[in-house]
Parts: structure tokens; C-alpha cells; sequence
């Protein structure tokens, strides 16, 4: 951050040092400097972390970009109706993206300093001592730390990878020309949404995986989700072992084994979509005491206190829940336990997720192989969008809405949707579950016609009536 903001304390003792300004690090920072303390607030790198700046910002609207094109295209689902829409300068679109990520960073991350007192912003590489944090040669003194440094794109174990000039979710938004082929490797939430945004603007895509496609979600919504993909003539190859990634002419050739044989995969770029690591490299965890999980992330408690006393840590850096409101949820807690004495609880009983591909998938609770696996006696309910009103008249049924409940308690345990218009329906389905809603309960409220979320009454309904027997709205 050039000209970076610092406030008039500058004394270097401090209540309480955050170590990371992305959402994390300012949700922190805001926190502890609205209880009364002194804050500071230690970047490296872009103000603002990954969400606005490389991740949820510049990627969903490039989606929506992507959902335009897609949008005129399939018109002629209406009767009378056709369109083509295409890109007509792939430069204009990324420069239109990078306006965008620059006016909310300057928005709502650094025109927000001068607005806070008790907050003091530093740049450089941090690195945690016995007594506060070290920082370009000087020790800053605090009396609490928060660790909020976020996460950077994984790189997979592929013999070759080194020699090959590959893409992550980063860099791949950054491209100057659109690729007339792309390969992605990762089924997850990041390779599926970057797969279909890059189809739809026009490359030929193919999108690789070790298992499944997305497999946090239900295997019904996994296997629709394919379908979709390969509707759209996107090439989806699942259950691979990868042997080799190398460099061939102008493109990329990556040798696989399927079901015992070998085969070949080609294309102009490489896409890099398998997971995410924690940012802690430099930061002296081992020396202070501070001990990681398998993946790398800070081991922390429900407390989110680390097993260093006074430091704590939230967000991606945790290697769990990696999502940006989640480490701003973490973050807020971390700071306010670390102010008033550690009398919060971090909570993700009912932590909604979404997957921004069209149709867009959603989900909050337990999937059915998870409440299985933790002892539940479960029923399920799964309602195609055939039966959903709302997609009737849209014309567009794809998608399915999937309830796991309790059958002994009747109390929903888990949901997933996939519809076009999913992820601003899950959150009825989120308070059901925060509140134990039973299914019975969720099935009798009332609930406005022609819309996605009507489906959640419809699927509750399932499980006792047959729904394609009512009349609309009826039950």
C-alpha cells in the first residue's frame, strides 16, 4: 500500500497487534479498536487479503460476466426467442474487473483507516518474539497477538510441475488473452466456477480431478453438477492419478491413468485449482510455541487461542473453514476473547456455504454421509426443480434441493440446493437449522410463491406428502 495510513500513536506499545489486513486482519482490528484498544494493524503485501483483491471480487464478477454471455445465449429456452452474445474485447472485460477490485480496496479497506483512532497500520514481514511482534528490525509491543495471515493457491505433487508455466486462481483472472484451451486441475468449488466461466467466454475447457467434483457436496448434486458441465461441452474427467505435467511446443501436456490405463491430456494452459495453504512462513511460530495441524494451519481451540498464551489466530491461516466471512466471524471473536477474557466460542454448526457456478450450489449442516457417520438415524428428502414452481416458469428445472433430517427428533440436519438463484435461498435453511427447525415445522411455514427458496417448503414437505399431488401453494 503505497503512502500507507499511520495514526498519530505511535509510541510502539500497543494492547493488541494483528498480524494480516485482509478481511481477517481488519475484522480484528475494527473489533479490538471499537472495545477501546490500542491496535496495530501489521500488512504485507496488497491491503485488503485475497477476498477483493485476487479471490471472491475480481472471480464473481468475471462469473457474472460469464452468466451475460450464457444468458442470451440460452434465450431460445422461451418460445420465440433467440440471441448470441459473445466477447468482443477479452481486454476491456479484465480492465473493467481490475476497476472494480481497486475502487472497493481503497473503499472499504484504506479509506477506512484514517476512520479509526485506535488503530495504527504498518507494512513489512512480521515475525512473533516473547514480547510482541518484530517488525523490519523493531519490536512492537503488544499485549495480545492476532495471527490473520490468510492463504495462497496450493501447488499439487506432479513430477514436471516446476518446468511447466502454470496458472493459479490468481493469476488466471489476470490473463491479458483469453487461452483457446484450458485444462483445470481441482473438482473444488475454485476449479468448477473458473471451468465454466472460461467455457463461456469461449475456451475449450477440461477440467481434471483426482475424485469427484465438489466433494463437500451431496453425490446427487456432484453428478447433476457434471452433467450440466458436459451439457455445456465442458470436458470433465474424474477418479485420475496424475504421472506427469510437461511442457510440449506451445502447450501443456499432462500424462494421467484412468482405470488402469494411460492417456494424455493437452491443451495451451494449465490451471492450478487444488486447495489452498495457510500463510505462515516467516512468522516464528515454531520458536514461539506454536504448534500446526497436518495441513499447515494454526492448531487453535474453540477459542481460537493458540497453544502460545495471548496469541491467537483466525481465518484461512487456521487451515479450516476457508471461507472470508467466516474469517471475519473468527477474526471479531479472536479479538473480542482476547479483549474480555475468552468467554466466546467459535461456532460453525451452521456455517452456509456457496459454489458460484450456474446453477449455483449451496449448502449449510450436515450431508448425509456426515450425519451417518456421526451417528444419526437419518431420512432424506430430494426435490428435482422440476416440481419447484419457480423454475417452471423460468424455464430453466436444472438443479435439485436434497434435506437430510434426524428421524427420530424430525430436526433438519443438513441442505443442499442447486438452482440458479441458490445461494440467496440457503439461509432459510441456515436459521432452520441454527434454531433446530424440524422438518414438519419448516414444511408448514409460510412461504411466498414463485420463488427458489419455495422450494425448501416443498422438499420439507416431501418427506410426509407427495408434493406433485398438490395444487400451488397448497399443504
Amino acid at each position: 500500500m503505497s503512502g500507507s495510513y499511520v495514526s498519530k500513536d505511535k509510541n510502539g506499545n500497543f494492547d493488541v497487534a494483528v498480524i494480516g489486513a485482509g478481511s481477517a486482519g481488519f475484522s480484528a482490528a475494527i473489533t479490538a479498536a471499537g472495545a477501546g484498544a490500542r491496535v496495530a494493524l501489521i500488512g504485507y503485501g496488497m491491503i485488503g487479503g485475497t477476498c477483493v483483491n485476487v479471490g471472491c471480487v475480481p472471480s464473481k464478477t468475471m462469473i457474472r460476466m460469464a452468466e451475460a454471455l450464457y444468458g442470451v445465449r440460452a434465450a431460445d429456452r422461451f418460445a420465440g426467442i433467440s440471441g448470441e452474445a459473445s466477447i468482443n474485447d477479452w481486454s476491456q472485460v479484465i480492465a473493467a474487473k481490475d476497476e472494480l477490485v481497486e475502487t472497493l480496496r481503497q473503499k472499504k479497506y484504506i479509506d477506512l483507516l484514517p476512520e479509526y483512532e485506535g488503530i495504527s497500520y504498518f507494512e513489512g514481514a512480521a515475525r512473533i518474539t516473547n514480547t510482541g511482534v518484530e517488525l523490519n528490525g523493531t519490536e512492537i509491543s503488544a499485549g495480545k497477538i492476532i495471527v490473520a495471515t490468510g492463504s495462497s493457491p496450493a501447488l499439487p505433487d506432479i513430477p514436471g510441475l516446476a518446468t511447466v508455466s502454470y496458472l493459479t486462481s490468481t493469476t488466471a483472472l489476470e490473463l491479458k488473452e483469453l487461452p483457446r484451451s484450458i485444462m483445470i486441475l481441482g473438482g473444488g468449488y475454485i476449479g468448477c466456477e473458473l471451468a465454466q466461466m472460461f467455457a463461456r467466454a469461449g475456451s475449450k475447457v477440461t477440467l481434471i480431478t483426482r475424485s469427484r467434483l465438489l466433494s463437500e457436496a451431496e453425490p446427487e448434486i456432484a453428478d447433476a453438477l457434471t452433467g450440466f458441465f458436459e451439457e455445456e461441452d465442458i470436458t470433465v474427467r474424474t477418479n485420475l492419478a496424475y504421472h506427469e505435467i510437461k511442457k510440449s511446443g506451445d502447450g501443456i501436456v499432462l500424462h494421467i491413468e484412468h482405470d488402469g490405463h494411460r492417456e494424455v491430456i493437452t491443451a495451451d494452459r494449465v490451471i492450478l485449482t487444488t486447495g489452498r495453504t495457510p500463510n505462515i512462513n516467516g512468522l516464528g511460530l515454531q520458536e514461539a510455541g506454536i504448534e500446526l495441524l497436518p495441513n499447515g494451519g494454526i492448531l487453535v481451540d474453540d477459542h481460537l487461542r493458540t497453544t502460545k498464551g495471548g496469541v491467537y489466530a483466525a481465518g484461512d491461516v487456521t487451515g479450516r473453514d476457508q471461507f472470508v466471512y467466516m474469517a471475519a466471524y473468527g477474526a471479531k471473536l479472536a479479538a473480542l476473547n482476547a479483549m474480555n477474557g475468552d468467554n466466546l466460542t467459535y461456532d460453525n454448526t451452521a456455517m452456509p456455504w456457496v459454489v458460484f457456478t450456474d446453477p449455483q450450489i449451496a449448502g449449510v449442516g450436515l450431508s448425509e454421509e456426515k450425519a451417518k457417520a456421526a451417528g444419526f438415524d437419518t431420512k432424506i428428502s430430494i426435490l428435482p426443480l422440476d416440481q419447484l414452481p419457480r423454475a417452471l416458469a423460468a424455464r430453466d428445472t436444472r438443479g435439485l434441493i436434497k434435506l437430510v433430517a434426524d428421524v427420530k427428533t424430525d430436526r433438519l440436519l443438513g441442505a443442499q440446493i442447486m438452482a440458479p438463484e441458490g445461494s440467496d435461498s440457503i439461509q432459510t435453511a441456515v436459521l432452520a437449522i441454527k434454531h433446530g427447525m424440524t422438518t414438519k415445522a419448516l414444511g408448514e411455514t409460510i412461504f411466498p410463491y414463485l420463488t427458489t427458496v419455495e422450494g425448501l417448503k416443498l422438499a420439507a414437505q416431501s418427506f410426509g406428502k407427495d408434493v406433485t399431488k398438490l395444487s400451488c401453494c397448497a399443504g
